[in-house]
């Protein structure tokens, strides 16, 4: 079960695959000031693996690696920056 987390400009999210097929999903606008992630979802008979954890703090990585900064409008992203205060940094102000 070979996992692939990636980055998918064209289509503004990020994604998490197993085998090739989509499990979880990370769409965001880039809004200049920053980049607001605004949904996420995990297929349904796949959640509670912690897929979308693993996909939020992929993205969050990439994001602050190019020196931007995070709006959360998602609740899940929300969740996952309240949980690991010590990324706050990324956020935007």
């Amino acid at each position: 079960m070979a996992i692939e987390l990636a980055h998918e400009p064209d289509a503004h999210r990020y994604t998490l695959r197993r085998d090739g097929a989509i499990l979880s999903v990370l769409e965001y606008r880039d809004q200049g000031t920053s980049v607001v992630f605004h949904h996420t979802v995990t297929v349904p008979n796949q959640r509670g693996h912690g897929y979308a954890a693993r996909l939020v703090e992929f993205a969050v990585d990439d994001v602050e690696r190019a020196g931007g900064r995070i709006t959360p409008t998602c609740w899940y992203v929300a969740d996952w920056f309240a949980a690991h205060p010590e990324r706050a940094a990324v956020l935007a102000r």
